[in-house]
């Protein structure tokens, strides 16, 4: 049986908490690092660091687990894992979890029954220039988690990616 993960514990809660999962390829796991660096330096510092965790004891963790985990933090509405699926795609995209659907769990069977019977999404891979703007819109209840869903089901590779970023010049967004 797997102890209990370790507390996370955030300095800045605009940070989005990405946790590495797979400890499998180093050079895959730096190249998350550094494209999440990228699409903070490209705010020209208008948005918080990310909070990364590379602890062992994380390793092979599945997402209910580590929802589970980051559900502690009470801030939190999104988690970014960086699994399998991350270190061996080229577009490294994360694993985000969605913390606000246990908001469903009281719900009425008499008025949310289809809510009930058919929940919202909990997850959706996103490339890492689009982490910020899950994270952000998600914190803010900008966009519903399942918008990001649908946005992912009409890309080509099924991720959520940041649309300005596609569209602006390199170290400039509108």
């Amino acid at each position: 049986m797997r102890e209990e993960l370790p507390r996370v514990v955030r300095d800045d809660a605009w940070a989005p908490l990405v946790i590495r999962t797979d400890f499998t390829d180093d050079a895959a796991w730096r190249e998350v690092v550094a494209a999440l660096a990228r699409a903070v330096d490209g705010e020209g510092g208008g948005e918080s660091a990310v909070h990364l965790v590379e602890d062992r004891r994380w390793e092979g963790v599945p997402g209910d687990l580590a929802l589970a985990a980051a559900a502690r933090d009470e801030e939190l509405s999104v988690v970014f894992l960086a699994d399998d699926v991350t270190m061996r795609s080229p577009l490294r995209p994360l694993l985000a979890l969605d913390l606000g659907a246990d908001d469903d769990q009281d719900l009425d069977p008499v008025y949310y029954q289809e809510l009930i019977d058919s929940p919202p999404p909990r997850e959706v891979r996103v490339v890492p220039d689009a982490v910020h703007t899950v994270h952000g819109n998600t914190q803010l209840a900008n966009v519903d988690f399942a918008e990001f869903v649908e946005d992912a089901a009409a890309d080509p590779d099924g991720v959520v990616r940041d649309a300005t970023a596609a569209s602006a010049p390199t170290g400039s967004r509108g």
